[in-house]
């Protein structure tokens, strides 16, 4: 059965690969236990996992308890194929290969402008680079990812107005070029995506991100997989920030963040736009009721004095959620590429071709 985006595991095999990945060893009754599935269940599970070459068994670390069969831990094993993961951004994208462990492997930052240039060029731009990056890297690639800003719709177009993108179907073109399966989805989706891949629990807490930047965006995770969640805030963007300045000379964040001639007024922006972002992630929060939110973009990351009044208005408006920031745009970019370029291979992993 498809899943959407970014799903909990939900099939045995993808339960077993999720915590076997996350843990360093684990067996067959741990994951009876942690899963609640049935010993036969688990052993199938472990049984196709092996062969397609995502698990490999211990047997040097076999343990025997009395009795019956010695107890063989298991371990992720180091599959051939590698994932590609494509984070989309204003003036630069990032594509990086990762293993299936999540390790970066090569990477390479693709100064363009994507505005500026045609949807079929800048996507000849993208299928040119990623050749490049797997030149010589001799393993086969298995998965693709893309992750963009702005919204993406359940059949994979991309709307996008800081990227000049309008209903832009990206993913067909890739898979025509590579030939495996491709996923595309919003930053904020694939920030909550990276959450739930880092977090051993299968359990359903609820993880909403709020992404502000060139644009702004949220998503949150549901039983269903995660779902975006409409924000029409133009207003909370770099660009509208810079409107609501309104004076010549400050075209940048980091413009308006450095600028000691008109302090008063800059000063007074950032923090309206950071108080209003924080009254805007509560009235979310009090409607999708999520247990963390996370919070990313330059919006919080480039203007050092953003957090505390966001988190401030955030707990003004009598929201009790747990408030975590992305530090830098570099773990930005890494995360949901590495969250995208994966998605589908622990979706899905027995849909995925053993290398």
């Amino acid at each position: 059965m498809a899943t959407l985006p970014f799903s909990r595991p939900c099939s045995p095999a993808a339960k077993c690969l999720h915590l076997v990945r996350l843990g360093e060893l684990t067996s067959r009754s741990e994951l009876v236990e942690a899963t609640g599935l049935s010993q036969p269940t688990i052993t199938r599970a472990v049984a196709a996992l092996t062969k397609y070459g995502y698990v490999a068994e211990r047997a040097d670390l076999a343990l025997s308890r009395g009795r019956g069969r010695p107890t063989i831990p298991l371990e992720l094993a180091e599959p051939h194929a590698i994932h590609a993961g494509i984070s989309v951004g204003t003036q630069s994208t990032y594509i990086a290969l990762f293993d299936l462990k999540g390790r970066t492997l090569r990477s390479v930052d693709v100064d363009t402008a994507v505005a500026q240039l045609s949807q079929d060029d800048f996507i000849q731009h993208l299928m040119a680079a990623l050749n490049r990056l797997t030149t010589g890297v001799h393993r086969p690639l298995a998965t693709v990812g893309v992750t963009t800003s702005g919204t993406v719709t359940g059949n994979g177009e991309v709307y996008a107005p800081n990227l000049g993108w309008r209903g832009v179907e990206i993913g067909a073109q890739l898979r025509e070029q590579f030939s495996v399966p491709v996923v595309v989805t919003s930053a904020a989706a694939a920030i909550v995506g990276s959450e739930i891949q880092s977090t051993p629990s299968l359990g359903d807490e609820s993880v909403m991100a709020l992404f502000a930047d060139d644009s702004i965006g949220c998503a949150i995770s549901t039983p269903e997989g995660v779902l975006p969640v409409s924000v029409a805030r133009d207003d909370l963007t770099t660009q509208g920030l810079i409107d609501s300045i309104n004076i010549d000379g400050i075209r940048t964040l980091h413009d308006a963040v450095t600028d000691a001639a008109h302090k008063d007024t800059t000063r007074g922006a950032l923090d309206n736009r950071a108080r209003q972002l924080g009254t805007l992630a509560a009235k979310l929060s009090a409607e999708h009721a999520p247990t963390t939110v996370v919070v990313a973009g330059s919006a919080f990351i480039g203007d050092p004095l953003a957090p505390a009044p966001f988190a401030r208005a955030v707990r003004e408006a009598g929201a009790s959620v747990e408030l975590r920031m992305i530090p830098t745009h570099r773990e930005v970019v890494r995360d949901i590429a590495r969250a995208v370029a994966l998605d589908f291979v622990l979706r899905e992993p027995l849909a995925v071709a053993a290398p």
